[in-house]
């Protein structure tokens, strides 16, 4: 397996949340990388959004050391099928796959439907289950964007701990915010919470117990201030979006980062180090 040699950074930091099958991405993975550990993050988790770009990003990640992936559908891919569940299930056998996802619910665009949307998480909801039966547990990667009415409910309904849920991408305010936490899930943090016009989620983010908070990018969107606008958003800037929840907790960053970092090794089983 290849890598690229990071150093070990004293307070280094994972990009939990990114997308390096993008178009935004092909061809320059390796400076990529190499950008993000001149900036202190020393790796990053490349998500999936179908049943074949799973495969890619499952390539991505056994090609080097500091990448993992996730192997899921998308709710917003939700109408492009047929879907290959086997692939999967292919890629979750992978040992660099530290979680299945992203899936889940969004009810900010009119297509796919929502119908669609609801048939395609219930099968593979029900598809994690059996595979768990079978001894293949990961955590669950959510995208849920003006669904959590919607998505909590059919979560509660799972054999899976609360505790094995992240809501990726937070953009929600308090209402949203206590929603997951009395749920019990984990929530991830971008770029969004260092906007001027986010008051409201960074007022959400100060409700958070620091041992349900992770941070991510979810490149190439979402690029933080002062960068916002930039695009792509690389992985790199998720080092500036965590000092700036830091500062918003009101917490040291030494404080912080420990603890992000205790929450992304617990969570996905890896280690910024």
């Amino acid at each position: 397996m290849g890598g690229l040699g990071f150093a070990s950074y004293s307070e280094a930091v994972i990009d939990t949340h990114c997308h390096l099958t993008f178009p935004d991405f092909s061809g320059r993975v390796p400076a990529v990388l190499s950008k993000a550990a001149e900036n202190g993050v020393t790796g990053c988790i490349t998500i999936s959004t179908t049943t074949q770009d799973c495969l890619q990003a499952m390539a991505i990640a056994e090609s080097f050391s500091n990448v993992w992936c996730t192997s899921g559908v998308h709710p917003l891919y939700s109408d492009k099928g047929p879907h290959e569940w086997g692939n999967l299930r292919k890629v979750g056998a992978s040992a660099r796959c530290v979680a299945w996802g992203e899936l889940g619910l969004d009810n900010h665009y009119d297509k796919p439907l929502r119908s669609r949307q609801n048939q395609v998480l219930e099968e593979q909801l029900t598809h994690l289950a059996a595979w768990k039966a079978q001894g293949v547990e990961k955590p669950i990667v959510l995208h849920c964007r003006e669904a959590f009415d919607d998505l909590i409910p059919i979560l509660r309904r799972t054999v899976f701990e609360p505790g094995r849920f992240v809501f990726h991408c937070f953009t929600g305010g308090v209402k949203e915010m206590r929603s997951l936490l009395d749920f019990g899930a984990m929530v991830s943090i971008t770029g969004v919470a260092t906007y001027r016009n986010a008051e409201d989620v960074r007022e959400a983010i100060r409700l958070a117990p620091s041992d349900r908070i992770m941070i991510e990018t979810d490149a190439p969107f979402l690029s933080p201030d002062p960068h916002r606008g930039e695009r792509p958003c690389e992985p790199w800037m998720s080092s500036v979006t965590a000092r700036s929840v830091a500062a918003t907790r009101g917490e040291t960053w030494g404080t912080f980062h420990d603890q992000i970092n205790a929450n992304t090794k617990r969570f996905y089983g890896i280690d910024a180090h």
